[in-house]
C-alpha cells in the first residue's frame, strides 16, 4: 500500500497512481462502532467498504467485514479500526466521511459523499 500526501493540496496517492485530491475521512462514531463489531467477530480485522453498480439510484455501497488489506487498496486507521477501500470504488467516495449514525429510525454507517447527485431514501443508492 503506497499512500504519499503532497503538501497542503491534500493528494492522496493510492495504489497505482490513481490521485485522491479530497481524502476520505472516518468519524469517531463509525470507528466506534467498527471496533465494537470486529471485537465481537472473530474471524474479521477490518471494515471494506466498496461501490457497486445497482440499487434504485444507480450505484450501491458495499459494507463486508475482511480480514485481507488488498495491494491497491487504502487503508483508513482511526482509533485502532480499519476501513479498506478497494481502488475502483475510490472515485466515487472521493472527499466522502464515513460516519455511524444513531436515529430514531435505526442506526447505521452513513456515508456523506459530496460526488453524490441523488440518493434513495435508504440512503445505500446513489447516482453520481
Amino acid at each position: 500500500m503506497r499512500v504519499h500526501i503532497e503538501h497542503e493540496a491534500l493528494k492522496l496517492n493510492a495504489g497505482y497512481g490513481l490521485i485522491m485530491r479530497t481524502p476520505v475521512t472516518l468519524s469517531a462514531n463509525a470507528a466506534q462502532q467498527i471496533n465494537s463489531i470486529i471485537a465481537a467477530q472473530a474471524a474479521a480485522s477490518l471494515l471494506r467498504i466498496g461501490v457497486v453498480g445497482g440499487g434504485c439510484s444507480g450505484f450501491s455501497y458495499t459494507f463486508d467485514l475482511d480480514t485481507q488489506i488488498n495491494s491497491d487498496d487504502l487503508l483508513l486507521e482511526r482509533d485502532g479500526a480499519k476501513v479498506v477501500i478497494d481502488e475502483a470504488s475510490l472515485p466515487f467516495l472521493e472527499g466522502s466521511e464515513i460516519d455511524y449514525v444513531d436515529e430514531l429510525i435505526g442506526a447505521s454507517f452513513k456515508i456523506h459523499n459530496p460526488n453524490a447527485t441523488a440518493a434513495c431514501g435508504c440512503g445505500t443508492s446513489f447516482s453520481v
